[in-house]
């Protein structure tokens, strides 16, 4: 019988696009005539539904369900070496179960079985010369590895949508297998789709009815580029889909003529060159480049817009501060933004410098909502297993310009997870410091050497935000 690695030198795997297929509620949107411009895995269950290039189960009690329709409908049917029995790895290997199973022993002499290491089977030996398939969960982690494994680099999904229920189609296994490798629920398998993503960085991964990548606008200046980097690892630390990062500024933009209607920083123009960037097509996140993230994206990516153009953040009761629109999903479609324009149009006095930036006064007052929650721009807040993004927006305590933010520690842990993963390094932090971007102590507030005199720099050592032409306020 063929082994995954001997199936990818044999079979086109690269040719097109995959879409991996699952249960959930999704598998609705499954047209047959996707089939012509995807191969397609179906796990379990889905393979005695559609026709498939593929089908992978790890349970043999799939086979006995419905074996005869995964024999007619899969070119290939892809099982583990030991095989899952009542949803536990067992002793035997698939060799044992073919004179048992007519529809296996028919597969093999077709040439169409296909046997993987899973990484389940942590008890008995796995067949030599093979590597072993990572999958802590479900049966999508084994689809997804084995696929990047075998070169697929675009790879789109249906089906696999976390929570606890299947499609309608499969109604009659809800008292059979829903959930019956005691999980609460499928959004575990995320985190594991994470894993694969950060080891592929080349992957185009995400479900076929979002729009992928998601597209992240980082509103930033040169002194902020360390911090927009750390902003991208926090977002890749836990996103379950590919995404990607654009680093804008006001650059190409006017500068009006009064001081008190000019920028308040680098970039507190450019998120108005959104929509224009995106061919004013499709979706956008627009965040501010002093943020961290601790959640995954897709979770703000694929929120409903509910007939608005644009959502942000609530604001938490008793902050006192202003409306935030540094976290923002954007429908580019919708919005008619023309940056220089609009600024043209705030030097005119048609918008003061508050009304534009902290009311967005060109937008209808109804086009604009405050649909995320606080967790999502949590200013100078942060609550363990709550928290998803927190905004460092009080600049005189940013934790790359002062030791004294109180949940500085968070952000120097990640800048010590990202050094250990070599996402950024020593020269990097140590370049920023001789740029004046950085604190001259920060190597040694993150654990490493010190800069060179750094104390004595320290003494002199004056902050970007206090170098604008208008002084910012410290406090948003």
């Amino acid at each position: 019988m063929l082994t995954a690695s001997e199936w990818a030198k044999k079979y086109p795997v690269v040719s097109r696009p995959w879409m991996i297929l699952g249960k959930g509620p999704t598998f609705r949107k499954y047209k047959p005539e996707l089939a012509s411009r995807f191969n397609v895995l179906a796990l379990n269950h889905v393979a005695r539904e559609v026709k498939c290039d593929v089908a992978l189960m790890m349970d043999l009690e799939v086979f006995e369900h419905c074996g005869n329709q995964i024999v007619d409908n899969a070119k290939f049917v892809f099982v583990p070496w030991r095989p899952h029995v009542n949803f536990r790895p067992g002793a035997e290997t698939i060799e044992d179960f073919i004179p048992r199973y007519p529809g296996l022993r028919q597969l093999l002499d077709e040439d169409r079985l296909v046997v993987f290491n899973a990484q389940t089977n942590r008890e008995f030996p796995h067949l030599a010369s093979e590597p072993v398939t990572p999958i802590k969960f479900f049966s999508a982690e084994a689809a997804l590895n084995i696929l990047v494994a075998s070169s697929a680099r675009n790879i789109r999904t249906l089906g696999l949508d976390g929570g606890n229920a299947y499609d309608g189609n499969f109604n009659d296994l809800n008292n059979v297998t829903l959930l019956a490798n005691g999980r609460t629920n499928f959004d575990a398998q995320f985190r594991m789709f994470n894993q694969t993503l950060r080891s592929y960085p080349d992957l185009l991964f995400g479900p076929l009815n979002v729009q992928t990548p998601a597209r992240i606008f980082i509103g930033s200046d040169p002194t902020q580029v360390l911090g927009a980097k750390m902003f991208e690892y926090s977002v890749r630390r836990f996103a379950s889909m590919s995404v990607t990062f654009e680093i804008i500024d006001n650059t190409g933009l006017p500068v009006p003529s009064s001081p008190q209607k000019r920028a308040r920083t680098g970039f507190s123009f450019c998120r108005f060159k959104i929509p224009e960037l995106c061919n004013y097509r499709g979706r956008a996140i627009y965040v501010d480049a002093d943020m961290q993230v601790f959640a995954d994206i897709k979770d703000l990516w694929t929120r409903e817009f509910d007939d608005s153009w644009l959502l942000y953040s609530e604001l938490k009761g008793g902050t006192g501060r202003s409306p935030q629109y540094s976290v923002m999903l954007l429908d580019c479609a919708k919005l008619d933004w023309n940056a220089k324009r609009l600024i043209a149009d705030l030097d005119e006095g048609k918008y003061d410098y508050a009304s534009l930036m902290t009311e967005f006064a060109m937008m209808p007052k109804e086009k604009k909502r405050p649909l995320l929650e606080f967790e999502w721009n949590s200013l100078e807040h942060y609550e363990e297993g709550k928290t998803k993004l927190i905004h460092y927006t009080d600049m005189p305590t940013q934790p790359w310009v002062s030791h004294n933010n109180k949940n500085g520690e968070i952000w120097y842990a990640d800048v010590r997870r990202a050094l250990a993963e070599g996402f950024i390094t020593r020269a990097e932090i140590d370049e920023h410091v001789a740029m004046g971007n950085v604190h001259p102590q920060l190597p040694e507030w993150v654990g490493l050497e010190p800069y060179p005199d750094s104390k004595r720099l320290a003494q002199t050592w004056v902050p970007p935000y206090k170098q604008f032409a208008v002084k910012p306020a410290a406090r948003a």
